[in-house]
C-alpha cells in the first residue's frame, strides 16, 4: 500500500502531511513517560525486522497480485501504539529516501494509512479488547487476524478517497474500491496470521515485553536478550535469503490500478512530480530494492528471473541487510534524540 505521488495531488499530499505531523508529535509527547535504555534498541530492531518483512511480497492466488504486511499492528503489539507510530514513520521514509518504494509527496499519506490505523484504532480497541481476559494462542491469532483485517481495509480505503479528493478520475471511486477492498481483505487474513505466530513466540521468550507495552509502562529490568537476538537473525534470514524468492507480481493497490487502467502507474506531467521523481532516483541507493541498472540490463535481469526464479540476486539481499542496519539506527535514533530531550527537560531547573 505503498502510494505513488502520481495517485495523490499536492494538496491532498500536503494536508496529510500535516495530519502525520500531527499524530507523529502527539507520539514523541507520549511515548516519553515509557522510554528507557531497553525500548530505544528494541524501536530500532523492530523496525529493522518490519523493513525487511515488507520486503517479501506473498502471491495471492488465482488473482496475479500479491500483498506484504503493513506492521504496524505487530509493532504496536510489541512497542505500544507511540513509539509504533514513530518506528513506521522512520520505516516509509527510509524505503521512500532509499529504495523509491512509496513517493515523497505521498509520504505522509502512506505512514497514516499504514500506522494511524493500526496503532491507534486497530491495536487499542480491537486487539487489546479481545485479549483483554484471554492470551491464549487461540485467541491472540482471532485478535491478530481482527486486528489487522481493520488495519488494511481502513488503510486501503483512505487510499481510494484520497485519489478521489486527489481528482485522479482514471480511478472512479466505486470501481476502484471495489477492486482495493477485497484484495486486501485477503492480505489482511495473511499478515493477521503471521503477526499471530510472531506474537506467540514473543509471549513464550519474554511475556513482560507485550505486558508492559500494554500498560504504558518502561521495560525497566525486563530482559529484552531473546526477543533481540532471535530478530536479528530473522532479520538477516528474511532481509538477506528470504527476499530472493518474494513474488514479482503486483501488490494489491498496483494490481487495483491496472484492473482499472491498464497500467500499474499513472502518469502526470505536473512539474512537481517531475521533479520529486529526479530528487528521489538521485538520491535512492537501491531503487526497487535493486542495483542501479540500465534498462537493457533490467530486461536481461528480468528474462531471467523468469526462467530461474530462485536465482540468487545480490542487490536484493544488500537491500534488505542494509536497509534493516539503516531502517535499526533511525528508528532507535529517534528515540535516542527523544531521550536525550526529555532528560534535558527533566534536569531544568523550575521557577
Amino acid at each position: 500500500m505503498h502510494m505513488a505521488d502520481a495517485l495523490i495531488s499536492p494538496a491532498v499530499g500536503g494536508a496529510m502531511f500535516a495530519a502525520t505531523a500531527g499524530v507523529y508529535t502527539y507520539s514523541v509527547r507520549k511515548i516519553k513517560t515509557e522510554l528507557d535504555n531497553k525500548k530505544i534498541p528494541l524501536m530500532g530492531v523492530m523496525g529493522a525486522f518490519v523493513f525487511a518483512a515488507q520486503m517479501i511480497n506473498f502471491s495471492i492466488p488465482g488473482t496475479g497480485s500479491s500483498g506484504h504486511i503493513g506492521g504496524g499492528l505487530l509493532l504496536s503489539i510489541i512497542l505500544g501504539p507511540y513509539a509504533a507510530f514513530l518506528t513506521m514513520a522512520s520505516i516509509l521514509l527510509i524505503q521512500a529516501l532509499f529504495f523509491a518504494d512509496g513517493g515523497l509527496l505521498a509520504y505522509g499519506a502512506n505512514v497514516f494509512n499504514l500506522g494511524f490505523y493500526t496503532c491507534f484504532i486497530a491495536y487499542p480497541l480491537i486487539y487489546k479488547f479481545l485479549t483483554r481476559s484471554n492470551d491464549s494462542t487461540k485467541r491472540i491469532f482471532i485478535a491478530s487476524t481482527a486486528a489487522a483485517l481493520f488495519g488494511l481495509q481502513a488503510g486501503a480505503f483512505s487510499i481510494v478517497i484520497e485519489t478521489l479528493l486527489s481528482g485522479r478520475s482514471e480511478l472512479p471511486f466505486t470501481t476502484f474500491l471495489l477492486l482495493m477492498q477485497p484484495i486486501h481483505l485477503v492480505i489482511g487474513i495473511v499478515e493477521g496470521l503471521l503477526t499471530g505466530a510472531v506474537i506467540s513466540f514473543v509471549l513464550k521468550a519474554s511475556p513482560e515485553v507485550i505486558e508492559k507495552a500494554e500498560k504504558g509502562e518502561a521495560l525497566g529490568s525486563i530482559s529484552v536478550k531473546k526477543v533481540f537476538v532471535s530478530t536479528i537473525i530473522a532479520i538477516f534470514l528474511i532481509g538477506g535469503i528470504f527476499s530472493w524468492f518474494a513474488s514479482s507480481n503486483p501488490d494489491g493497490l498496483e494490481w487495483s490500478i491496472s484492473k482499472v487502467t491498464g497500467q500499474t502507474e499513472l502518469k502526470t506531467e505536473d512539474s512537481i512530480y517531475s521533479e520529486l521523481s529526479q530528487l528521489q532516483s538521485k538520491v535512492a541507493v537501491f531503487p526497487d530494492y535493486s542495483f542501479k541498472e540500465s534498462k537493457e540490463t533490467q530486461k536481461e535481469d528480468k528474462n531471467l528471473t523468469e526462467i530461474t526464479p530462485s536465482i540468487v540476486n545480490v542487490g536484493t539481499s544488500i537491500s534488505g541487510i542494509l536497509g534493516g542496519i539503516v531502517t535499526l539506527i533511525i528508528a532507535g535514533g529517534t528515540g535516542v534524540i527523544i531521550s536525550i530531550f526529555k532528560n534535558k527537560k527533566e534536569k531544568m531547573p523550575t521557577s
